[in-house]
Protein backbone atom coordinates (compact mmCIF):
# COMPACT_ATOMS: atom_id res chain seq x y z
CA UNK A 1 0.00 0.00 0.00
CA UNK A 2 1.37 3.35 -0.72
CA UNK A 3 2.12 5.74 1.37
CA UNK A 4 1.88 8.92 -1.24
CA UNK A 5 -0.08 11.76 -0.33
CA UNK A 6 -2.87 12.33 -3.26
CA UNK A 7 -2.72 15.67 -4.37
CA UNK A 8 -6.29 16.63 -4.58
CA UNK A 9 -5.84 19.80 -6.01
CA UNK A 10 -4.54 18.23 -9.60
CA UNK A 11 -6.76 15.90 -9.68
CA UNK A 12 -10.14 17.81 -9.26
CA UNK A 13 -8.75 20.47 -11.17
CA UNK A 14 -10.92 19.95 -14.09
CA UNK A 15 -13.81 19.43 -12.08
CA UNK A 16 -17.13 21.23 -10.69
CA UNK A 17 -16.38 23.62 -8.55
CA UNK A 18 -18.12 23.57 -5.15
CA UNK A 19 -20.73 26.13 -5.42
CA UNK A 20 -20.51 27.88 -1.93
CA UNK A 21 -23.86 28.00 0.02
CA UNK A 22 -25.59 31.48 1.34
CA UNK A 23 -26.53 31.85 4.58
CA UNK A 24 -29.94 33.25 5.09
CA UNK A 25 -28.87 36.34 6.80
CA UNK A 26 -26.80 37.12 3.38
CA UNK A 27 -30.10 36.31 1.45
CA UNK A 28 -31.99 38.57 3.69
CA UNK A 29 -29.58 41.18 3.28
CA UNK A 30 -30.06 41.20 -0.41
CA UNK A 31 -33.59 41.73 -0.19
CA UNK A 32 -33.60 44.39 2.06
CA UNK A 33 -30.54 45.97 0.05
CA UNK A 34 -32.25 46.18 -3.36
CA UNK A 35 -35.98 47.78 -0.82
CA UNK A 36 -33.31 49.99 0.30
CA UNK A 37 -31.48 51.15 -2.92
CA UNK A 38 -35.38 50.87 -5.14
CA UNK A 39 -36.19 53.39 -1.72
CA UNK A 40 -39.47 50.66 -0.96
CA UNK A 41 -37.58 51.02 2.23
CA UNK A 42 -36.94 55.14 2.49
CA UNK A 43 -33.97 56.87 4.33
CA UNK A 44 -34.84 57.16 7.61
CA UNK A 45 -37.58 54.85 8.11
CA UNK A 46 -37.31 52.88 11.39
CA UNK A 47 -36.55 49.49 10.79
CA UNK A 48 -38.43 47.11 14.05
CA UNK A 49 -36.51 43.83 14.11
CA UNK A 50 -40.11 41.52 14.95
CA UNK A 51 -42.41 43.31 12.03
CA UNK A 52 -39.43 43.20 9.28
CA UNK A 53 -38.45 38.87 10.45
CA UNK A 54 -42.16 38.00 10.55
CA UNK A 55 -42.28 40.11 6.87
CA UNK A 56 -39.40 38.43 5.56
CA UNK A 57 -40.56 34.79 7.07
CA UNK A 58 -37.24 34.36 8.92
CA UNK A 59 -36.37 34.28 12.34
CA UNK A 60 -34.67 37.82 14.31
CA UNK A 61 -30.90 36.00 14.18
CA UNK A 62 -30.33 35.64 10.80
CA UNK A 63 -32.47 38.88 10.34
CA UNK A 64 -29.91 40.63 13.26
CA UNK A 65 -27.13 39.47 10.89
CA UNK A 66 -28.54 40.58 7.42
CA UNK A 67 -28.82 44.36 9.12
CA UNK A 68 -25.25 43.90 10.49
CA UNK A 69 -24.06 43.25 7.19
CA UNK A 70 -26.15 46.65 5.68
CA UNK A 71 -24.65 48.25 8.81
CA UNK A 72 -21.27 47.27 7.97
CA UNK A 73 -22.52 49.04 4.05
CA UNK A 74 -23.59 52.23 5.44
CA UNK A 75 -27.49 50.81 4.89
CA UNK A 76 -28.39 50.54 8.13
CA UNK A 77 -27.80 52.88 11.27
CA UNK A 78 -28.78 52.08 14.79
CA UNK A 79 -29.74 54.50 17.68
CA UNK A 80 -27.95 54.87 21.19
CA UNK A 81 -30.82 52.21 22.14
CA UNK A 82 -30.29 50.02 19.08
CA UNK A 83 -33.00 50.70 17.08
CA UNK A 84 -32.44 50.13 13.53
CA UNK A 85 -33.58 52.41 10.91
CA UNK A 86 -32.41 53.00 6.89
CA UNK A 87 -28.98 55.53 6.88
CA UNK A 88 -29.76 58.92 5.49
CA UNK A 89 -26.33 60.42 5.31
CA UNK A 90 -26.57 64.16 4.83
CA UNK A 91 -24.60 65.38 1.11
CA UNK A 92 -22.14 66.90 3.32
CA UNK A 93 -21.28 63.28 3.89
CA UNK A 94 -21.87 61.96 0.62
CA UNK A 95 -19.23 64.32 -0.87
CA UNK A 96 -16.48 63.67 1.63
CA UNK A 97 -16.89 59.58 1.12
CA UNK A 98 -17.23 60.56 -2.62
CA UNK A 99 -13.51 62.33 -2.63
CA UNK A 100 -11.68 59.46 -0.90
CA UNK A 101 -13.08 57.77 -3.42
CA UNK A 102 -11.92 59.01 -6.01
CA UNK A 103 -8.45 58.94 -5.03
CA UNK A 104 -8.59 54.93 -4.19
CA UNK A 105 -10.12 54.71 -7.10
CA UNK A 106 -7.65 56.77 -9.18
CA UNK A 107 -4.81 54.65 -7.00
CA UNK A 108 -6.13 51.86 -8.31
CA UNK A 109 -6.23 53.06 -11.96
CA UNK A 110 -2.24 53.44 -12.05
CA UNK A 111 -1.57 50.29 -9.96
CA UNK A 112 -3.48 48.02 -12.35
CA UNK A 113 -1.84 49.87 -15.57
CA UNK A 114 1.34 48.03 -13.86
CA UNK A 115 0.16 44.89 -12.12
CA UNK A 116 -3.27 43.56 -14.12
CA UNK A 117 -3.32 40.95 -16.52
CA UNK A 118 -4.11 41.01 -20.20
CA UNK A 119 -7.50 38.72 -18.90
CA UNK A 120 -8.65 41.30 -16.32
CA UNK A 121 -7.81 43.83 -18.62
CA UNK A 122 -10.53 42.84 -21.57
CA UNK A 123 -12.75 41.87 -18.78
CA UNK A 124 -13.00 45.23 -17.67
CA UNK A 125 -13.18 46.60 -21.94
CA UNK A 126 -15.97 44.17 -21.66
CA UNK A 127 -18.12 45.24 -18.63
CA UNK A 128 -17.77 49.13 -20.57
CA UNK A 129 -18.90 47.14 -23.99
CA UNK A 130 -21.93 45.72 -21.90
CA UNK A 131 -23.30 49.25 -20.69
CA UNK A 132 -22.26 51.30 -23.49
CA UNK A 133 -24.28 48.44 -25.64
CA UNK A 134 -27.30 48.42 -22.87
CA UNK A 135 -30.64 49.07 -23.75
CA UNK A 136 -33.05 51.72 -22.70
CA UNK A 137 -35.24 49.61 -21.21
CA UNK A 138 -32.39 47.54 -19.18
CA UNK A 139 -33.18 47.11 -15.47
CA UNK A 140 -32.01 50.16 -13.43
CA UNK A 141 -30.35 47.62 -10.73
CA UNK A 142 -28.81 45.49 -13.75
CA UNK A 143 -27.26 48.85 -15.27
CA UNK A 144 -26.24 49.43 -11.50
CA UNK A 145 -24.82 46.35 -10.79
CA UNK A 146 -22.40 46.05 -14.58
CA UNK A 147 -21.22 49.67 -13.16
CA UNK A 148 -20.29 49.11 -9.81
CA UNK A 149 -18.72 45.61 -11.20
CA UNK A 150 -16.81 47.97 -13.45
CA UNK A 151 -15.16 50.08 -10.70
CA UNK A 152 -14.72 47.01 -8.05
CA UNK A 153 -12.94 44.98 -11.29
CA UNK A 154 -10.44 47.92 -11.34
CA UNK A 155 -9.90 47.99 -7.70
CA UNK A 156 -9.31 44.25 -7.52
CA UNK A 157 -7.06 44.73 -10.46
CA UNK A 158 -4.59 46.33 -8.70
CA UNK A 159 -3.55 43.91 -6.86
CA UNK A 160 -3.58 45.64 -3.32
CA UNK A 161 -5.56 43.72 -0.87
CA UNK A 162 -5.46 47.11 1.90
CA UNK A 163 -6.48 49.45 -1.28
CA UNK A 164 -9.07 46.40 -1.73
CA UNK A 165 -10.39 46.88 1.70
CA UNK A 166 -10.56 50.62 1.82
CA UNK A 167 -12.20 50.74 -1.25
CA UNK A 168 -14.70 48.29 -0.24
CA UNK A 169 -15.73 50.43 2.96
CA UNK A 170 -16.33 53.44 1.19
CA UNK A 171 -17.83 51.95 -1.98
CA UNK A 172 -20.26 50.73 0.31
CA UNK A 173 -21.09 53.46 1.98
CA UNK A 174 -22.32 55.40 -1.51
CA UNK A 175 -24.62 52.89 -3.11
CA UNK A 176 -27.55 54.32 -2.75
CA UNK A 177 -26.44 58.02 -3.47
CA UNK A 178 -24.52 56.14 -6.38
CA UNK A 179 -27.80 53.95 -7.68
CA UNK A 180 -30.47 57.31 -7.35
CA UNK A 181 -27.61 58.98 -9.70
CA UNK A 182 -27.23 55.85 -12.27
CA UNK A 183 -30.69 56.20 -13.02
CA UNK A 184 -30.89 59.71 -14.59
CA UNK A 185 -30.44 59.76 -18.46
CA UNK A 186 -28.20 62.46 -18.40
CA UNK A 187 -25.47 60.97 -15.40
CA UNK A 188 -25.57 57.76 -17.46
CA UNK A 189 -24.28 59.46 -21.07
CA UNK A 190 -21.83 61.16 -18.98
CA UNK A 191 -21.06 58.22 -16.95
CA UNK A 192 -20.52 56.41 -19.61
CA UNK A 193 -18.21 58.67 -21.55
CA UNK A 194 -15.67 58.67 -18.88
CA UNK A 195 -15.59 55.11 -18.89
CA UNK A 196 -14.50 54.70 -22.55
CA UNK A 197 -11.72 56.98 -21.44
CA UNK A 198 -10.70 55.13 -18.42
CA UNK A 199 -11.02 51.92 -20.56
CA UNK A 200 -8.51 53.16 -22.87
CA UNK A 201 -6.11 54.52 -20.60
CA UNK A 202 -6.06 50.53 -19.22
CA UNK A 203 -5.44 49.15 -22.43
CA UNK A 204 -3.09 51.19 -23.21
CA UNK A 205 -1.47 50.89 -19.79
CA UNK A 206 -1.77 54.94 -19.27
CA UNK A 207 -1.38 54.92 -15.10
CA UNK A 208 -1.70 59.03 -14.86
CA UNK A 209 -4.17 59.01 -17.50
CA UNK A 210 -6.12 56.37 -15.68
CA UNK A 211 -5.43 57.83 -12.62
CA UNK A 212 -6.67 61.09 -13.89
CA UNK A 213 -9.58 59.55 -15.38
CA UNK A 214 -10.71 58.48 -12.82
CA UNK A 215 -10.50 60.77 -10.00
CA UNK A 216 -12.19 62.99 -12.38
CA UNK A 217 -15.04 60.74 -13.14
CA UNK A 218 -15.80 60.67 -9.57
CA UNK A 219 -15.44 64.69 -9.29
CA UNK A 220 -18.23 64.31 -12.29
CA UNK A 221 -20.04 61.92 -9.90
CA UNK A 222 -20.18 64.61 -6.90
CA UNK A 223 -22.22 66.92 -9.36
CA UNK A 224 -24.78 64.51 -10.25
CA UNK A 225 -25.09 62.84 -7.12
CA UNK A 226 -26.31 66.96 -5.44
CA UNK A 227 -28.44 67.25 -8.99
CA UNK A 228 -30.00 64.01 -7.96
CA UNK A 229 -30.65 64.09 -4.69
CA UNK A 230 -31.57 67.61 -4.91
CA UNK A 231 -34.13 66.06 -7.42
CA UNK A 232 -35.11 63.19 -5.28
CA UNK A 233 -36.07 65.31 -2.25
CA UNK A 234 -38.06 68.11 -4.18
CA UNK A 235 -40.00 65.37 -5.90
CA UNK A 236 -40.60 64.08 -1.97
CA UNK A 237 -41.54 67.62 -0.85
CA UNK A 238 -44.23 68.07 -4.11
CA UNK A 239 -45.99 64.86 -2.99
CA UNK A 240 -49.54 65.46 -3.93
CA UNK A 241 -50.46 62.48 -1.07
CA UNK A 242 -49.26 65.38 1.53
CA UNK A 243 -51.04 68.48 0.13
CA UNK A 244 -54.35 68.95 0.75
CA UNK A 245 -56.97 68.69 -1.63
CA UNK A 246 -58.17 72.09 -4.01
CA UNK A 247 -61.38 73.43 -2.99
CA UNK A 248 -64.35 72.91 -6.09
CA UNK A 249 -63.29 77.04 -6.75
CA UNK A 250 -59.91 76.58 -7.17
CA UNK A 251 -60.27 74.12 -10.36
CA UNK A 252 -62.30 76.93 -12.30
Amino acid sequence: MSNARTDFKTLLADGPAVAPRRSLAAEAADVLREMILLEKLTPGLPVPERDLAEALGISRTPLKEALLILKNEGLIVHSATRRSSVADPSLEEVTENLIVLGALEALAGELACLHASAAKITQILELCDRMRNASLDTDPLDFFSWDMEFHQSIVRAAGNAPLMGSHKVYNARLWRARFISSKRRTSQDTMLGHHDLIAEALQKRDGPEAGRQLRRHLETAVINITAALGANNQTDAEDPSDSAPQSESSNG
